[in-house]
Order: structure tokens, then C-alpha cells, then sequence
């Protein structure tokens, strides 16, 4: 090898020209590929604003991707682990739907009417309709997904898991109706008072008619 004037060897890490080209393709390619990604996520999105007022058709929807994976679950006599997971998670996601957007037990002013005679005031949720079925559903997807995995089926006493689950399931919901009945509310808008925008003819209207 041949050396400097003053002795010493020349540098080894002097990019090549073959180096600076793979950097150059790869820029590109990286740019593409975000590209392609932020479109599909734009798409979906579009998508799912679409099917926000379609409330029967995505609960229907969702019925089917829960069949379908109670079906694989059962074929394989597995995966109980991560059926216990999900069912706390759909336990978690039941409690967000059915309370109020503001706790009025850490609130100071009333925000849920408690007699006939208060201002009618409809109730917010604190997680919203759309979102609890997007969130189920892309969990139950997601456990799907994971029944294709081996490492993912522990082998456990399924009925235990399942024990627990009621438990859990029975205390939680206990503590939401107990919350419920303290401060009166009603979760659901059925046999609420509606505006249609129609007025109710008055008696002093009545009277100016011919």
C-alpha cells in the first residue's frame, strides 16, 4: 500500500461514490412510501367519517367480526389469555360509554338535571357512541389477528379466567349503577324529552283564530 509524503496512510472512511448514490435512491423511496402511507390513513379516515351516521349497519358490522372470532377461538380451544385481555379492555371501554363526560361527583356545579323542573340537558357521554364501536371493534381485529400467533396462546385454566372476568365484571357494574342511582341519571336518551321543531300552538294564539 501506498503511503502520504509525511507517512501516513490515507483515510479509509472517505465515502464512495457507490455509497452516495444508495443514499440518494433510498431518499426517494423513504419519501414515497410516507406518501403512500399518509394516503391510505386520509383514505380510512374518509372512510370512517362516511359510516358515522350508518349506526345499525356498523353494529351489525361489528356483531359479525365478534362471531368470527368466537368461532376461531372455539375451533382452536385457545387463546384464553388473550380473550381474557380483550374482555377486560370492552369491560373498560363499557364503563367510558355509559359515564358522564363531567363526574358530578368532582364537579361543583350540577351538569345532570335531578328534577322534572330543571332545564333539559342531554347526556354527554364521556366516551362517545363512534368511538366506543371503532375502539371494540379494532380490538376484537386486533385479537383476531392474534390467534394466527402460538406464542401468544398461554396455556391456562380457562375457566378461572372466565371467573374472574364475572367477578370483575359484576363489582364494576355495581359501582356504575350505585353512581347512576346517586345522582340520577339515565345513560341512554330513550323516553327523553325531543325537539322536532315544531311549536305547540298556544292558548293566546288559539284565541286570535277566527
Amino acid at each position: 500500500m501506498e503511503s502520504t509524503a509525511n507517512g501516513s496512510a490515507p483515510p479509509t472512511d472517505v465515502p464512495t461514490a457507490k455509497t452516495a448514490a444508495e443514499d440518494l435512491s433510498s431518499a426517494p423511496s423513504a419519501a414515497a412510501v410516507s406518501q403512500w402511507t399518509f394516503a391510505i390513513s386520509q383514505r380510512f379516515q374518509h372512510l370512517l367519517d362516511k359510516s358515522t351516521p350508518f349506526l345499525l349497519y356498523r353494529w351489525i358490522a361489528f356483531l359479525c367480526i365478534a362471531f368470527f372470532y368466537v368461532v376461531r377461538v372455539y375451533m382452536v380451544q385457545g387463546f384464553y389469555v388473550v380473550s381474557y385481555a380483550l374482555g377486560i379492555y370492552i369491560l373498560n371501554l363499557l364503563i367510558g360509554f355509559l359515564s358522564p363526560q363531567v363526574d358530578p361527583e368532582f364537579s361543583d356545579s350540577p351538569t345532570l338535571p335531578v328534577r322534572r323542573s330543571d332545564e333539559f340537558r342531554p347526556f354527554v357521554r364521556r366516551l362517545p357512541e363512534f368511538k366506543f364501536w371503532y375502539s371494540i371493534t379494532k380490538a376484537f381485529c386486533i385479537a383476531f389477528v392474534l390467534t394466527f400467533f402460538n406464542i401468544f396462546d398461554v396455556p391456562v385454566y380457562w375457566p378461572i379466567l372466565l371467573f374472574y372476568w364475572i367477578v370483575l365484571c359484576m363489582l364494576t357494574l355495581r359501582r356504575q349503577i350505585q353512581h347512576m342511582i346517586k345522582y340520577k341519571y339515565v345513560p341512554f336518551s330513550l323516553g327523553k324529552q325531543r325537539y322536532d321543531g315544531k311549536r305547540e300552538p298556544s292558548e293566546e294564539s288559539d284565541s286570535l283564530l277566527p
